[in-house]
Parts: C-alpha cells; structure tokens; sequence
C-alpha cells in the first residue's frame, strides 16, 4: 500500500493488526479470514495509533480490540498507553467535516465532544457465535411459520421501541428471555411471546407512556410507581407484547419488582450489580450487560443452557423473592390493567 511505502521513505516504522472478522465466527469455512484492526506507526519517540472502524449491519461503526500476537514487539510502541481499542468499540456514524490542521487537510466528526464522549462507554460484546451453534446442535431451531413469524414480529417490535426511547434518550438494555436469547443462541428464543427490557429507574421520564403509544403500542399494564417495582407493558401486534421492567440500585446488588394483579402480591428479582456493553442483536446496536453470564445466571440459575418452555414468573427465575403485598387502599394506582 502506498501509505506504508510512504511511511517507510519518512523513516516511520509500522506494526499492522490483523484478527478474525468476530462475524464470521460461526462459520467453519470462513472462520480464518483475519481483517485489519489497528496499525501503529513509529517514529523515535512518537507514535501514530490508526484505528480501522467498519461500518455494521445495524448501521453503526465497530472496531476491534488491539490485542498483540505472541511473535509481536511488545516494546515497540508503550501499548499500555493506547487506550483506544483496548476493548472491541460500537459508536453512531458520525456525520464528517473536512477541517485543515496546519495546513493538513483531514476529516473530523462534526459533533467532536459527543464522539470524544462515546469512547468512555463504547465497549462491545460480540454474540457467542460458536455456543449459539453448539446450542442448536443439541436443540435445533424451530423453523416453523409460527416461529419464523413471532421473530419477525419481536424483530419488529424491539426496532420500534429501541427508536423510541433512543428519541426520548433513555437508556435501555436486553432482559430477561430477550438478553437469554442474545446470549445463549445469538437470536430471539421463538417461545418467549413478548420482548423484555431493562431501564434503570433514574432514567425514568414520564414522557415514556406516550411516546409508545405515539409509536402504535397501546399501554397493556402498569405495576408498581416510580419508587417502588414500576413495571410497564405494551401492545404489540397480534400477542406479542412488549415489557420494561425498572431496574433500582441498591449499596450491593440492583433489582426490579414484579406484581401479581389478582392478589397484589409484590415480588423482588435481585441481580449483581452490572454495568452496560453494546452489542449487535437482529441488526439492531443495542445494550446488554457487560457481566451477562451472572445477570442470566441470577435469573435462570445455572441450567440456563436448557431451555424451558414452562416458565412461571412468580415461581421460576432463581432470584425471585417475596415482597410483601401493596395496600388494598394502593390497588387503583399500581395495578392498572387496560
């Protein structure tokens, strides 16, 4: 390439980082075609750090982690200084402008400081490829019309609501079966009937209700209030619903409430305390824990590999624990059924 001869002619020194392209992990045949993630040029004491973005199917920039060869220099640059692309990243597409630096002409995100601002929390966590086909393997895919057609709708259904609680800037994650699915077979378990997600309660608006049915999704319940167990859900198409559960952080572990509308019985789910990764789940950029394999072991206990088509929600997640029973005088307020 003429850039690296150039370099050479100006007395630079270069290192080029290759590794697997992570997608094309589940695929035997074409699981050794390496891609070019990050070169670092060299010249005395400085050093230049190129990281290669490419763009994703869910319309979004990811980049490799920098992660050195056993035959590679490791004194060739300080690496530990190279902070960017210590993890895999995923950041918006920025819109570019052309600027001039001393008299260079390059090109610089339009918005820098919300750029400079997604790096801090732009660590992604690739599907499991290799497990999601190890998984099949013991328990092929439901492939019929049903299955295929409530993927296609849950598909759906998790684009409309990722857009509009981006709009809204609220920030969101996979949970429950959706975050089993993604973790355990890289796509939506076909049995599950609705899609769930997380959302902490400090980002609580109450904007939410009418944003979703702005968006077409009518409100189906709502449990609990803003400081205690809030959990909402929406209508979907067909019977495919929609679940945000609200998620309140404690010193030693975060939880989410759950209620039973014919008793008022409240229920707590407890989970280790985590933090959030992006991740790729039907084209869509989207959150996932970045502890997942504790998240879903807190609530599918350690046989989560083995699916389970009866699932009671008040009897089966590992994590559950009774909460008392809301006030008889509360009922009109925490249980709304509509």
């Amino acid at each position: 390439m003429d850039l690296f001869r150039t370099a050479e002619k100006m007395g630079f020194q270069w290192l080029k980082i290759l590794n697997k392209d992570p997608r094309l992990d589940g695929m035997d045949d074409l699981s050794g075609t390496e891609i070019p993630l990050h070169y670092i040029f060299k010249l005395a004491s400085h050093a230049i750090h190129l990281v290669v973005f490419y763009e994703r199917s869910g319309h979004y920039l990811w980049h490799g982690p920098l992660r050195l060869k056993q035959h590679m220099d490791r004194k060739f640059v300080p690496f530990r200084k190279l902070h960017f692309g210590r993890y895999p990243g995923a950041y918006e597409k920025p819109e570019l402008l052309l600027a001039s630096i001393d008299d260079l002409k390059v090109q610089i995100p339009k918005n820098p400081s919300s750029f400079l601002e997604e790096i801090s929390h732009s660590r992604f966590l690739e599907c499991r490829y290799r497990e999601a086909r190890a998984f099949f393997q013991l328990y092929p895919d439901d492939a019929s019309l049903d299955a295929v057609e409530f993927r296609k709708k849950a598909k759906s259904l998790l684009h409309l609501a990722a857009l509009t609680l981006n709009n809204l800037g609220v920030k969101f994650w996979l949970s429950s079966g959706t975050c089993l699915g993604w973790y355990r077979q890289c796509n939506i378990i076909p049995y599950s009937k609705d899609v769930d997600l997380g959302v902490f309660i400090r980002d609580y608006k109450a904007d939410i209700i009418p944003a979703f049915q702005k968006a077409g999704l009518p409100l189906k319940h709502k449990f609990g209030k803003v400081e205690d167990s809030l959990e909402l859900s929406f209508q979907g198409e067909g019977d495919i619903k929609l679940d945000i559960f609200f998620f309140y952080e404690e010193d030693d572990h975060i939880w989410n409430g759950g209620t039973q509308a014919k008793s008022g019985k409240k229920f707590k789910y407890l989970f280790p305390k985590f933090t959030l990764c992006w991740t790729e789940f039907v084209e869509l950029k989207v959150h996932v824990p970045c502890e997942t394999l504790q998240y879903v072991e807190a609530n599918y206990g350690p046989d989560w590999r083995v699916p389970v088509k009866m699932w009671d929600w008040k009897s089966s997640p590992s994590n559950v624990q009774d909460n008392g029973v809301w006030p008889v005088d509360e009922w009109d307020d925490v249980i709304q059924i509509y």
